[in-house]
């Protein structure tokens, strides 16, 4: 079968889709989460449909995988008091807990999560197109960053349960909730990077409102009742529906008072334009990013060529971390692209479900559309199509498509493409990709790959002062999760990693009194008898 043939034919008859990975009932939502309550609606609902289509007798049929509530400003509104009951200005139950039994909760939580992941990975598969292996993987990346999580915390506790005494002074140091954190995270990880932020703020001790993504919203009904049964009421709330019936109402409120959302710069500043206290108004944020690949003329391009195409389509591209612009030194641009285009050629297409399976249908509606005029404003400006059938669609699927020669011109040069569509932009001055990254609206991650100690020591010293991650002789990537992960400009606010994350949810708090004696036996006395839970020596081990 040729490649053409390949992907015109590459969606399955019902027969053809393997037993094990077949859903076999759909999920109607009807439950949502508030105060601790399952609550029925019984209003409007969106439907879920699968970017995989089954071939039929009379053509194409999508699949309905169900459906979620399309809540109102109403039930936003119960979630928020819900939300700010259980905190009650750091008086709640959750934030006045000790951080022990705060973890004891969490780690029931995920004992209840563990038992949810062969239903989270089927919709992971089915909802938004991920492979098989990494949907496992996504579930087992999210399992080790809760458990990470938990000794962080642990660490935390133990670095912060001496007295300091300096001049004269005597204070106990620890860290504090911030108050009601609304969390809200992107379709492309749907658990994973959502988790990112909803843990830290749970175990800092935050009360939550949750928004799942539009796209990978289903997964999360498997997860309801852990979150019930594991924290007290009010803990933890879930909404569903469109932003500005459930999302802006909350924000216009004044009274969130954090934000932790990955997603477009575009409605994260919408969404921190409309607090009427921005001062008070905290923020996380991961947003877009146009990550380049410098390619240097000594590279190596079999440590290259591999590493540029993980970094460029794993997962069709659909990561923030994806290498999205590649600056190839003329020298060799003609062998790299050679290699590129066969090494495209040699990328597994198909369903969720296939071996190794690297290019799978789309999820986002209208995707393979804008795609394709970004490659046809492309042409327009001179660039070529260097691969077999690349950027030929196929409904929900997008063959890669390498792209080059790139110019400043064209629309592929600057906007984020976030699918599997490779520019390649030729340079003889390596002055040309370190103006783009001064000149880019985004700053999160660069590769550079090459093997002169000299030429990258002088570019290390200038990226870092650019990009927030600068990756050598690998791809852009956001692990392991104890690595911080940032972004400047347009790409992010603030600073997620395992430890980085209780700290932005968190504020420094010190407990502090005039070292007398009279003093010295309050703290005693204080810190013996248990009388607080924040001034406290205790040590988790």
């Amino acid at each position: 079968m040729t490649l053409d043939e390949r992907i015109e034919t590459i969606f399955p008859k019902i027969e053809d889709v393997p037993e094990k990975f077949f859903l076999k009932s759909s999920v109607s939502q009807k439950e949502y989460l508030i105060n601790g309550e399952l609550r029925v609606w019984e209003g409007k609902t969106q439907e879920v449909l699968s970017p995989i289509s089954l071939v039929t007798s009379s053509g194409l049929s999508k699949i309905t995988l169900g459906s979620y509530p399309i809540l109102t400003e109403n039930e936003s509104a119960e979630a928020l008091e819900a939300a700010k009951i259980a905190y009650n200005n750091g008086r709640g139950l959750w934030p006045a807990l000790p951080v022990y039994d705060r973890i004891n909760y969490m780690e029931g939580f995920l004992k209840r999560m563990k038992s949810s992941k062969k239903e989270i990975v089927a919709l992971l598969m089915w909802e938004i197109g991920k492979p098989f292996h990494e949907a496992e993987r996504e579930f087992d990346r999210t399992v080790d960053y809760i458990t990470n999580s938990v000794e962080a915390m642990k660490f935390l506790n133990r670095t912060s349960s001496q007295f300091v005494i300096e001049k004269g002074i005597i204070g106990q140091i620890r860290r504090a909730p911030l108050g009601v954190v609304l969390c809200m995270g992107p379709f492309n990880y749907p658990l994973n990077e959502s988790f990112t932020t909803l843990i830290p703020a749970l175990l800092t001790g935050n009360t939550v409102i949750f928004k799942p993504p539009k796209i990978g919203v289903l997964l999360h009904y498997h997860l309801l009742k852990a979150f019930r049964d594991s924290f007290p009421p009010g803990v933890v709330n879930t909404v569903y529906g469109e932003g500005s019936q459930v999302i802006t109402p909350l924000i216009v409120s004044g009274e969130i008072d954090m934000l932790a959302y990955i997603g477009s710069s575009r409605v994260a500043d919408i969404l921190k334009s409309g607090h009427p206290r921005p001062h008070r108004f905290r923020a996380v944020l991961g947003l877009e990013a146009k990550n380049p690949a410098i390619i240097l003329p000594d590279a190596d391009l079999d440590i290259t060529i591999p590493e540029c195409i993980e970094g460029s389509l794993s997962f069709n591209g659909q990561r923030c971390t994806a290498l999205k612009i590649l600056f190839v030194h003329h020298d060799i641009a003609g062998r790299f692209l050679d290699k590129f285009s066969e090494a495209i050629g040699n990328v597994s297409i198909g369903m969720p479900w296939h071996e190794n399976v690297m290019i799978t249908p789309l999820p986002v509606t209208g995707k393979t559309e804008y795609l394709s005029r970004l490659i046809t404003d492309a042409r327009a400006y001179g660039a070529q199509i260097l691969n077999p059938c690349g950027g030929k669609v196929n409904h929900t699927f997008m063959y890669p498509a390498l792209v080059f020669p790139v110019n400043k011109h064209m629309r592929l040069y600057s906007e984020e493409q976030f699918g599997p569509v490779v520019p390649v932009v030729p340079y003889d001055d390596i002055e040309v990709p370190i103006h783009y990254i001064v000149e880019s609206s985004y700053a999160q991650q660069v590769s550079i790959f090459g093997n002169n100690q000299d030429t990258i020591g002088r570019l290390l010293d200038v990226l870092v002062n650019q990009v927030c991650r600068v990756n050598i002789n690998s791809k852009c990537q956001r692990g392991p999760d104890i690595f911080p992960f940032a972004g400047r400009k347009d790409s992010g606010e603030g600073t997620l990693s395992v430890s980085d994350a209780l700290r932005a949810f968190s504020v420094r708090t010190i407990v502090a009194a005039t070292e007398t004696a009279k003093n010295k036996t309050i703290f005693q006395r204080i810190v013996r008898e248990r009388r607080s839970n924040f001034l406290s020596t205790d040590v988790i081990p």
